[in-house]
């Protein structure tokens, strides 16, 4: 896992050299921008909600009335880190859901970008079956939704263990590497469909390259310093790693 979390980082650093080397900055603005707008407001609405709903859990417990009466200094940090674990973990469920609203939507976008960086990478001419990818577009959303499902059902998990003080801390820790996993595994699925993997052969890959898919995520979501251009640099990030691995076999 560790070469290929090397083989991410290696891949990330090319993907911003070659969308200058390329004059690709003008095709991932606009969409990029549009992202940035869709994540700042999603993500002002996710915190409010995620508040809301941890105060009317605690009321309706009546947990403030029960720690003011008992009045213990460690069960009230038990209690207080708790609350910040589940909200932490209700804005990364929803944030999850706004990745894979994002991934459906520009699912023809991603698969536009993955083939015109692998076209280039070859040196072929920039020529491209749009019927191609209307069919890499319908299954990245098929993937997406399927991923949905899954991690859904994990995150549910998690949410009922940050009720269990101590072992509810490190929910957020693992919600991360799953929501890095499911996405690295979007990213890299639109490469393996063109070389011919099926869905079932595409996630054995990546299940056995589970670093390929976190260190993708990870990379992603650092990228959200210079947000507007996030989506598409993991999309040619994720192209150029599944490249260096056909070259390494």
């Amino acid at each position: 896992m560790l070469q290929e979390l090397v083989i991410i980082a290696r891949s990330w650093k090319q993907a911003r050299l070659f969308s200058q080397r390329h004059r690709l900055l003008r095709e991932m603005i606009v969409p990029g921008i549009v992202y940035s707008l869709l994540f700042l407001v999603g993500l002002y609405f996710f915190f409010r909600s995620a508040n809301a709903v941890t105060d009317r859990i605690s009321d309706a417990a009546g947990i403030a009335e029960w720690l003011q009466q008992e009045r213990s200094e460690w069960l009230s940090f038990l209690f207080l880190m708790n609350a910040v674990m589940l909200k932490l973990l209700l804005v990364l469920i929803y944030f999850s859901w706004f990745k894979y609203l994002i991934l459906i939507a520009g699912s023809p976008l991603f698969t536009y970008m993955s083939e015109k960086t692998e076209v280039l990478v070859d040196g072929q001419e920039h020529s491209f079956r749009w019927i191609d990818v209307r069919e890499d577009a319908r299954r990245g959303i098929f993937l997406a939704l399927r991923n949905a499902g899954w991690q859904t059902v994990y995150l549910v998990a998690l949410l009922l263990l940050t009720f269990i003080p101590v072992v509810g801390w490190i929910t957020p820790v693992i919600a991360v590497v799953l929501e890095c996993y499911y996405f690295g595994l979007s990213m890299l699925d639109y490469s393996l469909a063109r070389i011919g993997y099926d869905r079932t052969k595409s996630l054995s890959f990546v299940q056995a390259h589970k670093g390929l898919a976190i260190g993708t995520g990870i990379v992603f979501f650092s990228m959200h310093v210079l947000l507007p251009f996030a989506p598409a640099y993991a999309i040619i990030s994720a192209t150029l790693s599944i490249q260096s691995i056909k070259r390494t076999g």
